[in-house]
């Protein structure tokens, strides 16, 4: 299985960017994004699983992630850019199904991109 992200770059704040996230060698209906800041620890985006979807509170109504079963993608857009969004993306997804409170842990994930570069300047 391999995942590939794409859709970083270097945006100004208040400006939006589409991160794709593709995945080969087999389906998979739960989705995530998460994301690392220099210096900190990564950190829970949006994940999303057959209708449900959920968000870091630091997104919502910003960030919105969805999928795409047939082309076995997820993507997240991301409007409202501030600096503090800054920080390399990366997607994520799992094979067994665990309960909707572990979806937020990076370790629930056994499937990880290679990261995307995001860069929001003030």
């Amino acid at each position: 299985v391999q995942l590939q992200a794409s859709g970083g770059g270097l945006v100004q704040a208040g400006d939006s960017l589409r991160l794709s996230c593709a995945a080969s060698g087999r389906t998979f209906t739960t989705w995530a994004w998460f994301r690392q800041a220099p210096g900190k620890e990564r950190e829970f985006v949006a994940v999303v699983r057959a209708s449900e979807k959920s968000y870091a509170g630091s997104v919502k109504g910003r960030f919105t992630i969805s999928r795409d079963n047939a082309k076995n993608t997820v993507a997240l857009q991301m409007n409202g850019l501030n600096p503090e969004d800054t920080g390399t993306y990366f997607c994520a997804t799992k094979v067994n199904r665990v309960i909707s409170s572990a979806l937020p842990f990076w370790t629930s994930y056994d499937y990880w991109g290679q990261g995307t570069l995001v860069t929001v300047s003030s």
